[in-house]
């Protein structure tokens, strides 16, 4: 099996919000999305008037920071988790450069959890168009969602976002990530909390417009070495095809001769590089 050491959930302090009491426990076990990722293209007023709309089925991991899930000797190349992949340097842990990027931003999770929803590395390759990573409070509570975007560049940029009760967040655009937008507008953000059915929504707001959303909706089920294997045999390669979809995606667009946005020069966020 996935090797991962249970976590107890901590204790909620006594003087929790309503809103944090009645907030779920997070799971205390790797779990395995079954998934489909929608993207949904809308005509923007004074803009290009061209509707598109895709959407392909994903597997992703549910994973509590301080707890990796390793695949059993001689089937790590299906599924792993490096520093490398993710903010901050490899020299520290994933959990070490999460922590290091909300402390610097006055959030402590010191004895609190880390759960990150994101792509495994596969056959030495990852790819993650967003990684959500749910930040816990010692006492239990959520104290922040950290929203990782990468972009097919080779870059990187972090959100960090206070979702309301009811998951909603919102941020301003300032990374550059598909070649036909400006980075400017606000994202619109929705989070279900970690362990249940899934569902991601990032809708951009540019003006009175929504010219872009996207959805990310799965299934949870438990984080077995037979559950990754049958994943990886329903989606081959996975981090590898979704960048190839992306990118199809993107000359189907140029082909039809929308504007590209020329992409300015990325400045790296502190502890996000």
């Amino acid at each position: 099996m996935v090797s991962t050491v249970p976590v107890p959930t901590p204790r909620r302090a006594p003087d929790a919000t309503p809103a944090a009491r009645a907030a779920p426990a997070p799971p205390t076990q790797t779990l395995l999305y079954d998934a489909v990722v929608s993207h949904a293209r809308r005509p923007v007023p004074d803009g290009p008037h061209l509707d598109n709309a895709f959407s392909y089925a994903v597997h992703m991991w549910l994973v509590d920071l301080d707890v990796l899930p390793r695949m059993p000797r001689g089937l790590g190349w299906v599924a792993g988790f490096e520093a490398r992949d993710h903010l901050g340097t490899p020299e520290l842990s994933i959990r070490a450069n999460v922590a290091s990027f909300l402390a610097a931003r006055g959030v402590d999770v010191e004895g609190g959890r880390i759960l990150m929803l994101a792509n495994a590395r596969v056959a030495g390759y990852v790819f993650n168009p967003i990684s959500v990573h749910w930040c816990y409070a010692a006492d239990g509570t959520l104290a922040a969602i950290v929203a990782e975007v990468h972009n097919t560049y080779g870059e990187r940029h972090a959100y960090l976002l206070r979702p309301d009760a009811s998951g909603r967040a919102q941020a301003d655009k300032d990374f550059y990530v598909s070649p036909f937008f400006t980075v400017d507008g606000r994202y619109l953000m929705r989070f279900s909390p970690p362990g249940g059915p899934l569902s991601v929504t990032m809708a951009l707001r540019q003006g009175d417009a929504t010219p872009f959303t996207a959805t990310l909706r799965g299934t949870p089920r438990p984080a077995t070495t037979v559950a990754a294997l049958r994943a990886f045999l329903r989606h081959p390669f996975m981090p590898l095809r979704v960048s190839a979809l992306i990118r199809v995606q993107g000359i189907k667009l140029w082909a039809r001769r929308l504007p590209v946005v020329r992409r300015p020069r990325h400045v790296p966020q502190e502890g996000v590089q």
